[in-house]
């Protein structure tokens, strides 16, 4: 599958490192420190919340706002890992998220013992990325074949 994948060009994976080294650390703040998101910003929790409510998403609880932002944070980590890692070890990519995941985890029940470390975070965020690197497989099938249209070069042997 690899030679169906073409590898990313320089330019991409620089703008992968501009703007997954910032989205990483923001990251490590929201998971890797004492303070929880609903401690922290009780306030944005309570507005998405109630706005869901009166869009008629009643049924939309912490728990499960919890359960969506854990998914949806962990789609770009997908992404990158899929951009960053050599096309020969591809499959290394979908290790990424769920193991990152779980080193966070660990981290939480090891160090930060006021955090909650839970198996669903683990399974909520291996999904996300999961997700991620689907995309980023669906995007370089779809778009990779437009940008790397061979062009005959202007000197060719006669």
């Amino acid at each position: 599958m690899s030679r169906l994948l073409p590898p990313p060009r320089r330019l991409t994976r620089g703008i992968a490192l501009a703007l997954g080294i910032p989205f990483l650390l923001v990251l490590v703040l929201l998971t890797l420190t004492p303070t929880r998101v609903e401690e922290s910003m009780p306030n944005l929790l309570d507005l998405v919340l109630s706005s869901a409510h009166r869009l008629g998403w009643e049924s939309l609880n912490f728990t499960r706002l919890e359960i969506i932002a854990n998914v949806l944070v962990f789609v770009p980590i997908g992404i990158l890992a899929f951009i960053l890692v050599p096309r020969r070890f591809w499959p290394l990519a979908i290790a990424l998220g769920p193991a990152l995941s779980l080193a966070i985890e660990v981290f939480q029940r090891l160090v930060l013992p006021h955090r909650t470390a839970t198996l669903t975070d683990v399974v909520a965020n291996s999904c996300g990325a999961l997700v991620g690197v689907a995309l980023a497989i669906m995007g370089t099938l779809l778009f990779a074949p437009h940008f790397s249209q061979h062009r005959p070069s202007t000197l060719e042997a006669s």
